[in-house]
C-alpha cells in the first residue's frame, strides 16, 4: 500500500488553493474547476469542491467541519515561512516553538479552519527521523538541552 493523497472538501477551491500555493509555495494542478492538487515530494494535498461529496455518498464530507486532522509539511526553516506568512495567516495557533519530541512546529488554520502544521527537526534524533541534515543554530534550541 501505498499513501498517495490526503483531500480536503470545501466550498471555496480557489480560495483555499491559493492559500496552499502560497503555503507551500508550488503551484496547484487543475483537473476541472471542483478539484485541484498540490503535489509534494511525500504525497499531494488534493483541495475538492463541496459539489463532489454526492459522488462519493450524500454527506459524508462536510466542508469546514474538521477539528481532528492536521495537515503537516517538514520546511527547512519555520521560523523564515512564519515571517513569509504572518501577515495571510488568520488565525495563528502557535507561532514557531520547540516542541518535546524535537521540532520546531508552527500551527495554524487554513481559512476552512483546519489545522496546518509547518515543522523543522531541531534535534539530533529528529533531523535523524526525517533524513535532515544539521539544523541552524540557535539561542536556546533543543539540541542545545536547554
Amino acid at each position: 500500500m501505498e499513501f498517495v493523497s490526503a483531500r480536503i472538501i470545501t466550498a471555496d477551491v480557489p480560495g483555499l488553493v491559493a492559500f496552499y500555493e502560497r503555503v507551500t509555495g508550488t503551484e496547484a494542478v487543475w483537473s476541472t474547476e471542483l478539484f485541484a492538487e498540490v503535489p509534494t515530494a511525500a504525497g499531494t494535498l488534493a483541495i475538492g469542491s463541496e459539489r463532489t461529496v454526492a459522488l462519493f455518498g450524500e454527506g459524508s464530507a462536510v466542508p469546514a467541519a474538521n477539528r481532528t486532522v492536521i495537515v503537516e509539511f517538514l520546511v527547512d526553516d519555520v521560523d523564515a515561512d512564519f515571517a513569509r506568512l504572518r501577515d495571510a495567516l488568520d488565525e495563528v495557533v502557535t507561532p514557531p516553538t520547540d516542541m518535546p519530541w524535537g521540532n520546531r512546529a508552527l500551527l495554524f488554520r487554513d481559512p476552512d479552519g483546519n489545522l496546518v502544521n509547518l515543522f523543522t527537526p531541531v534535534t539530533a534524533a529528529a533531523r535523524e527521523k526525517f533524513g535532515v541534515g544539521p539544523a541552524r543554530e540557535r539561542a536556546g534550541d533543543l539540541t542545545s538541552g536547554r
